[in-house]
């Protein structure tokens, strides 16, 4: 199956009105992006600030399909099964005006396969790439891959020239606390060119008067100013006050109030991502808990138990206010693999858990720490102080440990916390993407967001192959073989399938993207 480059299907879908002069988009989120480098961290914040600067080779559009962006046609050899050859976009040229070529696909691809790499999962089955031309590349994989090309959809191209000059060859270690100059300067492709940058305050780009893309997107937004705020009600002050015209997080309790204001609106949407609480099950003993030489949730029937004690439907009408889906499991609806009959699994029985409970022989509980982020997902502080009083009825006492994101990804990425909470996008649109990043034994190529310690060589075996098998039905019935594992072994405790909810000026139309990444290029302005 070959892709060939069309963007008829976007176009028709976007209105793109010319614009005749300058236009300003003051944007605004709870937390901002981690690194601007585009291989440090794959999170979804992160990304979005990524899309506007730089490009893959695929992307998605603002309705989730798949488009061309530095290769224009894609597809598997006729010769060699294991290959996949890209033409790449001709006339490119980085914001410093440097060639885009093959060689820089090259480069971004070895660099993002590296330990330090978050994006190296998505590339696990990748034995070596090859430019073969100035405009060709080859991606050869350790067996036919079927989804190579939906892995590359947030696999940012770098500029090897700019990468080499600055010493940026090597990908930030942003775990370890790595400063370098990628994690704050930028040349990419992207419709916008990176004008400041205060991490944490303001990030301003301006439009890329030479993108290739002009003529094909709307292009009307001409500057974005991104503004993170954290505290739920100065943002919603910010729109209000018309100081910013797009936050991508109105918070729950103010939908109502935004979308009654003149001038404002807010978009709602169901989001490609899953809101779980994940627990070190393989230590044989943990310092966070008061019992002595042994670890609760490495016994499946205190991790039941923990699950059955959570209130979804509860979390759902009085946390979320209506604006989340109860999840059995760790991948939403919009995922090859998701299965309705596992999705509506997770059942609230407080008693039943209290016998697990005792069965296991912590009749008398225990108490644990957990670790949640405060600026990441819709009310994620909240969620975990609903399930701090909802474990209790089991004897589980939790001390809860709020943090802002960019002190709590690396607790997970470090093993440094036994009990924490984690949302997970499905940017492939494929179950193997959960699997290798949050099931396989935690390693050189897989396993990076593991924080459960679960290791099944069996299992990590299967999630391997998945990456080769052709067979598409043959490959599905692996996919729910492994699911079926996850969902026995309780590895993770699903909460909710978020609901975006985008408040927006009325000068700004778009639709919501399912990714929750807003690209500025597509946005027309009233």
């Amino acid at each position: 199956m070959t892709f060939k480059s069309t963007l008829l299907a976007t176009a028709a879908l976007m209105a793109m009105p010319m614009m005749a002069q300058a236009e300003t988009l003051r944007w605004a989120r709870a937390g901002d992006a981690l690194t601007l480098d585009p291989h440090a961290q794959n999170e979804g914040p992160t990304s979005a600030l990524a899309h506007q600067i730089m490009e893959p080779l695929v992307m998605r559009d603002m309705t989730g399909a798949m488009v061309p962006a530095l290769a224009t046609e894609w597809g598997p050899s006729a010769d060699n099964p294991n290959v996949w050859e890209f033409t790449l976009r001709e006339g490119v040229t980085f914001h410093d005006g440097a060639e885009f070529d093959s060689e820089d696909v090259k480069f971004s691809l070895d660099r993002a396969m590296t330990e330090d790499s978050d994006y190296k999962e998505l590339l696990a089955s990748v034995k070596e790439v090859r430019a073969t031309g100035k405009y060709t590349i080859e991606i050869e994989t350790n067996g036919p891959n079927p989804i190579m090309a939906n892995n590359l959809t947030n696999m940012f191209m770098m500029d090897k020239g700019w990468a080499e000059a600055n010493g940026a060859v090597k990908v930030q270690d942003y775990e370890g606390g790595e400063d370098t100059f990628a994690a704050k300067n930028a040349n990419g492709t992207g419709p916008y060119v990176l004008v400041s940058r205060e991490p944490d305050v303001k990030t301003v780009m301006k439009i890329n008067d030479n993108y290739w893309g002009k003529g094909e997107f709307p292009m009307e937004v001409t500057e974005v100013i991104y503004t993170p705020i954290q505290n739920a009600a100065t943002r919603v002050a910010a729109m209000l006050s018309g100081e910013v015209d797009f936050i991508q997080d109105v918070p729950v309790q103010d939908l109502g109030r935004v979308a009654g204001t003149d001038g404002l609106e807010v978009r709602t949407a169901p989001q490609n991502r899953v809101i779980f609480f994940g627990m070190n099950q393989a230590a044989e003993d943990i310092a966070g808990d008061n019992v002595d030489g042994v670890n609760p949730m490495s016994d499946v029937r205190v991790r039941q138990a923990m699950s059955m004690a959570i209130d979804r439907v509860a979390i759902q009408k009085v946390v979320m206010r209506g604006q989340s889906a109860p999840a059995g499991m760790i991948a939403p609806p919009f995922v090859n693999g998701w299965n309705e009959a596992m999705d509506s699994s997770s059942k609230t029985d407080v008693e039943g858990a209290k016998a697990l409970m005792a069965e296991a022989g912590f009749a008398d509980g225990f108490s644990i720490t957990l670790n949640c982020p405060n600026d990441r997902y819709i009310n994620d502080e909240a969620i975990c102080q609903a399930s701090v009083g909802m474990l209790a009825r089991i004897g589980v006492t939790v001390n809860l440990d709020a943090k802002p994101k960019a002190q709590h990804f690396p607790l997970i990425n470090n093993l440094e916390t036994d009990f924490y909470m984690l949302g997970w996008g499905v940017p492939t649109y494929d179950s193997e993407y959960v699997f290798n990043f949050l099931t396989h034994t935690k390693g050189e190529k897989y396993g990076s967001w593991n924080g459960t310690r679960f290791s099944d060589t069996d299992l990590d075996a299967k999630i391997e192959a998945l990456a080769s098998e052709t067979d598409l039905e043959k490959r599905n019935m692996m996919i729910n073989e492994i699911w079926t594992v996850v969902q026995e072994e309780q590895l993770y405790i699903p909460i909710h399938h978020q609901v975006l909810n985008w408040g927006m000026s009325s000068k700004v139309d778009t639709i919501v993207a399912p990714d929750d990444t807003a690209k500025f290029k597509y946005f027309t302005l009233n």
